[in-house]
């Protein structure tokens, strides 16, 4: 089975996001979700952006790197919105990483906001609405298709849901899509399977 740390996205590590990783235990997958905000949980997307700042990205990065330093070298790097950005960078510059689960955010992989090239072997699901004013109109979904179309279909997924709701997978958010997020997490489980039979 696979070994997944999952960070959260800008309003915290919400009772959705625990419940998100439960869903996924559920398979039979190891789940670790580090709370970057110290128990924080910003009622709002502005909010958390606000929070963000206050914090800073110098800090919010050591606790991250804190948080995966006692893990192994083999895991999937998960992560929601602002969270899987950091995924992202993970699974690109952190040796060893056995997958990326990637929601509602994807960071281009040319240009001068890369991370670098995709690491070789390392598959990528991507997941997203194709009317949500972050995913969809500030470029990130046509980062995800640029990703799929360098790495190629092997390695690289998208899934794009109808609908313009962002945090769609949080089940204690308004923005919750029920529908939506039972397929988000039925895919999401069969490509953590497909990467745990590669491990054994």
């Amino acid at each position: 089975m696979a070994d997944v740390v999952l960070f959260h996205h800008v309003q915290g590590l919400t009772d959705g996001i625990r419940a998100f990783a439960e869903d996924l235990r559920a398979g039979g997958h190891t789940v670790h979700t580090p709370d970057l905000f110290d128990g924080e949980r910003p009622a709002s997307i502005d909010d958390g952006v606000a929070h963000i700042r206050s914090i800073g990205d110098e800090v919010l990065g050591e606790r991250a790197d804190r948080a995966v330093a006692a893990l192994s070298e083999g895991l999937v790097y998960a992560g929601f919105s602002w969270g899987a950005g950091m995924a992202q960078q993970f699974a690109q510059t952190r040796p060893g990483a056995r997958g990326a689960l990637l929601y509602e955010s994807c960071i281009p992989i040319t240009g001068e906001w890369a991370f670098g090239p995709w690491p070789n072997a390392v598959p990528v699901q991507i997941h997203g609405m194709d009317k949500d004013p972050f995913f969809a109109m500030e470029g990130d979904i046509d980062a995800a298709r640029e990703l799929v179309e360098r790495v190629g279909p092997e390695l690289a997924e998208l899934f794009v849901y109808p609908g313009d709701g962002h945090l769609f997978a949080d089940s204690s958010l308004p923005s919750y899509d029920a529908d939506a997020a039972a397929l988000v997490v039925q895919r999401s489980r069969e490509f953590l399977d497909r990467v745990g039979l590669v491990d054994r």
